[in-house]
């Protein structure tokens, strides 16, 4: 039997064809990224306010009873019964939004602020207890929220961009505008840095403790392009270069922020003067070469786009360090912590100063470009960072829904397993010809097995850790 019969691919050009699908894309409006990053952190609080009210309600008819005990949220049933809300109130309306109701994306988001004010002015009154009322969500149940945001949109996303049933304007646009998946690299980043070691305690630092944090990263790196070359799977060399990858860059910005010691008070100004300078270097004639299809057979050349947007995501990362510093981890002069209600304003406010300033510099100075990571695209990712983030002090809830636990137990680990699964799909099915009720089924089941999986690690005490 002929050997080459099972070297040649069913379909020669379907990596080609993938290739012109996610190519030479202009993205979508910034009005529409923020109606979507007001739809995903909607839903979570909407449902994190029917889950405390259904959990309020529950505890109070125990009380009612005269049994003076509670129900144990540990246990497989309740956690499953969660888990199967979470995914039917969050991660199901997350895709439809996506996909088939694309097109209702500003009625959406309209109906959920609605909803949220409705909710927020009748302070739940119909629906919860006063003991509730009085609670007020920890901000780090804010950040834990948040996170679990950024990690799961850009699993249900590295999937749906490959379906024409998620729209083009989605996707990561060419060189310039804002498309929603343009948006993740920038967020994980953010996301890392108002947490870090960096933003909580500069003394606390340690350089062997921060190397050994980055090698999953540097292995991911590798992992991933060793696995691509190697089946020849369709990567849009305009994303990043021709052997860079999403996992280099993050590692190369930890790198950097791991031995360029800067206390977190004056990582605002240095992550400013950064990106000035590199802003002024891609004005002189830096956008072109990086924008042009030419490149030279050097590393450099090759990965021009991933190298030098380093520069970028640094002063991004040191500007996120120095908010998460103010805003969450320091203390007030008067030694006591800022009241959650003053921080709610600081988030709201920074959130409006920020899509002010990318409305500026995508006008006068440069339109956002993720490519380059230059000062627009800085922009626009801390401000849709902060919008969610500001939608999320509405909760007023201090416990997180199940999904989130699970996933911000293991937030590499699913986003690890997200990207086995989505490479699984496209090497067994061609998803460009798939119908959009295929793909949404698929969607679904890709959806329900990545939660499922975690849900399940998290529940017996696993740790998706190899470092």
């Amino acid at each position: 039997m002929d050997r080459t019969l099972f070297e040649t691919p069913l379909n020669p050009n379907k990596r080609l064809l993938k290739e012109e699908f996610v190519s030479n894309l202009t993205g979508s409006s910034m009005l529409e990224i923020a109606a979507l990053s007001t739809i995903v952190p909607g839903l979570v609080v909407l449902r994190k306010w029917n889950s405390s009210c259904l959990l309020n309600d529950y505890v109070r008819g125990f009380v009612k009873k005269g049994k003076n005990v509670k129900p144990s949220p540990k246990g497989l049933g309740s956690h499953l019964a969660g888990l199967a809300l979470d995914y039917i109130f969050v991660i199901l309306p997350i895709l439809l939004f996506f996909t088939l109701l694309a097109e209702w994306c500003y009625q959406s988001a309209i109906l959920i602020i609605f909803l949220i004010l409705f909710k927020t002015t009748s302070k739940r009154s119909k629906f919860c207890s006063k003991t509730e009322n009085s609670q007020l969500s920890s901000f780090r149940s804010i950040i834990s929220s948040y996170r679990v945001s950024v990690v799961v949109v850009t699993c249900l996303c590295i999937l749906a961009v490959d379906f024409k049933i998620f729209p083009r304007r989605y996707a990561k646009t060419e060189s310039y505008g804002t498309g929603l998946m343009d948006l993740g690299v920038g967020s994980f980043v953010v996301a890392n840095a108002l947490v870090s070691k960096q933003a909580r305690d500069f003394k606390s630092l340690n350089l062997k403790a921060a190397l050994q944090s980055i090698s999953p990263l540097i292995l991911l790196g590798f992992g991933r392009l060793i696995s691509t070359t190697g089946v020849d799977y369709q990567v849009h060399v305009g994303e990043y270069g021709v052997h860079w990858n999403f996992f280099f860059t993050l590692a190369a910005v930890s790198i950097l922020s791991s031995f360029v010691r800067i206390h977190p008070k004056y990582c605002g100004i240095w992550g400013f003067l950064i990106l000035s300078g590199y802003q002024m270097i891609l004005a002189f004639g830096l956008s072109e070469y990086l924008t042009s299809s030419k490149r030279e057979a050097n590393l450099i050349s090759q990965n021009k786009e991933g190298i030098f947007s380093i520069f970028g995501y640094w002063g991004m990362y040191l500007i996120s360090v120095y908010f998460g510093h103010k805003l969450l981890f320091r203390a007030n002069p008067s030694g006591k912590d800022v009241s959650p209600q003053y921080l709610k304003i600081k988030i709201w406010a920074l959130a409006a100063v920020f899509w002010t300033l990318t409305i500026i510099l995508d006008n006068y100075v440069q339109r956002v470009s993720r490519r380059m990571c230059n000062m627009a695209y800085v922009a626009i990712v801390l401000a849709q960072n902060f919008q969610v983030l500001s939608v999320l002090t509405l909760a007023d809830s201090g416990g997180n829904l199940v999904l989130e636990d699970a996933f911000n137990q293991n937030l590499l680990g699913s986003f690890l397993l997200a990207n086995i699964l989505t490479g699984m799909v496209n090497l067994l099915m061609d998803t460009l010809s798939a119908s959009p009720v295929t793909a949404l089924i698929i969607l679904l089941a890709y959806s329900f097995v990545l939660c499922f999986s975690i849900s399940m690690v998290s529940f017996f005490g696993i740790r998706l850790k190899f470092w």
